[in-house]
C-alpha cells in the first residue's frame, strides 16, 4: 500500500472542547473526512457512511470528521451533530478550529479540493466527499469515495491491514 503524503502538524478542537493535534492521533490508524453540519447536500450521506465504518472497523481505528465551516460549527454544534449521528465518544472526533488552519489542512495537508465561493444553496461550501486513510505515523495511505459501497469495503480492508 503506497504512502502518499505526510500530514503537517495541526491543532484543532474536538466536540468536547479539547485540543487535538496530529501527535494525539499518532500510533493509531484513522479515517478522515470533511463536512459541515448545515450541509444539505453530500454531508449527511458521507456522515452516514462514516457511521457505518464505526460499526464495521475495529474499535482502535479512529474516525475524524473535520468541519469546513468553523464559523458555524462550534464544539457545541459539533457535539449535537455527533449525537444525532451516533458517534461513539472518543472514537469518532469532530474537529473545528481557525478557518485558515482548517482550509490549509484540507487543501495543503490532505490535498483535497475546497471552494467556499462556488456552491449552491444546499451546499454553499464545495468540498471533497473522499475518505482519507491515515496510518499510525500520520501518513496518508489512501483516498476512497465516501459514497460508493465498494470503496468503503476497500477502505475497511486497507484500514484493517494497517491497524
Amino acid at each position: 500500500m503506497p504512502s502518499y503524503y505526510r500530514l503537517p502538524e495541526f491543532s484543532l478542537t474536538d466536540q468536547a472542547g479539547k485540543s487535538v493535534t496530529l501527535r494525539d492521533l499518532a500510533g493509531r490508524v484513522w479515517v478522515a473526512d470533511f463536512i459541515f453540519t448545515s450541509c444539505g447536500g453530500t454531508c449527511p450521506l458521507i456522515t452516514a457512511k462514516m457511521r457505518k465504518l464505526q460499526e464495521v472497523l475495529p474499535p482502535e481505528i479512529r474516525l475524524v470528521s473535520i468541519t469546513v465551516d468553523p464559523a458555524r460549527d462550534t464544539p457545541e454544534i459539533l457535539a449535537a451533530y455527533a449525537g444525532e449521528h451516533g458517534a461513539a465518544g472518543d472514537r469518532w472526533l469532530f474537529l473545528t478550529g481557525d478557518k485558515q488552519a482548517l482550509y490549509d489542512l484540507c487543501v495543503k495537508g490532505f490535498k483535497l479540493p475546497l471552494d467556499t465561493e462556488g456552491g449552491t444553496a444546499a451546499e454553499p461550501i464545495v468540498h471533497s466527499t473522499r475518505f482519507v486513510l491515515v496510518d499510525k505515523r500520520g501518513e496518508i495511505r489512501g483516498y476512497y469515495s465516501g459514497i460508493e459501497e465498494d470503496e468503503l469495503k476497500r477502505l475497511a480492508i486497507d484500514a484493517n491491514r494497517l491497524s
